[in-house]
């Protein structure tokens, strides 16, 4: 059963929004410094540095294809939503293209360009991402990827920009070309943060004898439960216990310290949690919701 979720004025405000960020850092420092941009955008930019075209126009041309993928594979409201995002990156640059006086010329530091395009473009499309939508071209087939595949949004965009911006060569000198390839790489992180949420934290697996004294000490210390999964030892072939805990990442010293105090011989793991949600990071104990 496929769920159709709500269209949400929220969304669409953040949306346009996000549409707005990118346009001013596609006009404003991509091509101002003459730097190119990968997906479609630097196709676009490809087909202006070319024949002079509009990315406003052009942008519009190249998606209308997709549009129908959109639909068939990502639902109604991711449709409904492109649609926003597409429609409203051609009207935003068009505006910022024509009335904006504001000119930032940074050709003397272009790595400070190449920066501040990546950042731009990757909050404005992390914004559009993170509500629901894209901007078409890449961003769609990105989606896909990354729902059919397990490829990050930020890796899709990494591969598929190489190939654009070795097309960009035909206007570009490879100066140009290379910083072009940094701010790509800035805005894909700064996409995959984005995309990796608010409430990170890293996870803890402790396997000791003390591990009911460690719980004890986590529980009163720290105010975070903990989880006990039932294990056995691969080499000893004894079922033991492990105690699972997940804490902010400025919590996991004092997670250290409370361990190595109870028992220094403990054995702990940590990895990244990319995303936390539940009581004691998005809900107190009331189930309300934190500021």
């Amino acid at each position: 059963m496929t769920v159709q979720l709500p269209i949400r004025f929220r969304n669409i405000i953040f949306i346009l929004i996000g549409s707005f960020i990118f346009a001013f850092g596609v006009y404003h420092f991509n091509v101002q410094n003459n730097l190119a941009e990968g997906g479609f955008t630097g196709i676009t930019l490809i087909l202006r540095g070319l024949f002079d075209w509009s990315p406003s126009i052009t942008n519009l041309a190249l998606n209308i294809p997709l549009f129908f993928v959109s639909y068939k594979l990502l639902g109604r409201t991711t449709f409904i939503y492109t649609l926003i995002g597409t429609f409203s990156f051609s009207i935003w640059y068009a505006l910022v293209a024509k009335y904006s006086n504001l000119v930032i010329d940074l050709t003397d530091d272009m790595v400070l360009a190449s920066l501040f395009a990546g950042l731009f473009i990757g909050v404005g499309l992390g914004i559009i991402f993170n509500n629901g939508g894209t901007t078409g071209g890449v961003d769609i087939i990105a989606r896909l990827v990354q729902r059919y595949v397990g490829w990050s949004i930020g890796k899709t965009f990494l591969v598929f920009d190489f190939f654009v911006i070795v097309l960009s060569l035909t206007y570009l000198d490879i100066r140009e070309a290379m910083y072009t390839l940094l701010a790509v790489y800035v805005g894909a992180r700064v996409i995959d943060s984005m995309q990796e949420g608010t409430y990170a934290g890293k996870a803890a697996m402790i396997i000791s004898d003390h591990r009911t004294s460690i719980a004890d000490g986590i529980h009163a210390t720290m105010n975070r439960g903990t989880t006990r999964l039932i294990a056995k030892g691969g080499y000893s072939n004894k079922e033991l216990e492990v105690l699972y805990v997940v804490v902010g990442r400025n919590e996991v010293n004092r997670l250290k310290t409370i361990v190595k105090q109870i028992d220094p011989h403990a054995f702990v793991t940590f990895h990244h949690v990319y995303e936390v949600g539940g009581e004691g990071f998005t809900f107190d104990e009331n189930r309300i919701p934190l500021k």
